[in-house]
């Protein structure tokens, strides 16, 4: 019985740290950029767009296609960024086991 307890004790520290970890995430954040840096996003541990930056030079009203294509590129390697710091941040929790809703 003793030894359940102390697992218990584990378990409830180990969540706790997991909580605060989440937590931090939400604080971290990562940038994306596309088209040698005209345009940037910003994104947070919890995979939020927190900031799109774009340079003039990026902006062609006879091109409007090419700057789509500039934003979802940079949204999209921010994303990957994002994922890679839950993988790193959360990861030492799970041990790479892919938990559903975790992160």
């Amino acid at each position: 019985m003793n030894n359940m307890n102390q697992m218990m004790k584990q378990v409830k520290k180990m969540q706790e740290q997991m909580m605060k970890a989440q937590e931090e995430l939400g604080t971290k954040k990562v940038e994306g950029t596309s088209g040698g840096g005209v345009v940037s996003v910003e994104v947070s541990g919890h995979k939020k767009v927190t900031a799109i930056n774009i340079k003039p030079e990026a902006v062609d009203p006879d091109d409007v296609e090419m700057l789509q294509d500039l934003i979802m590129t940079a949204v999209n390697d921010a994303l990957g960024k994002a994922e890679e710091l839950a993988n790193q941040d959360m990861g030492k929790f799970t041990n790479g086991m892919k938990i559903p809703g975790l992160f």
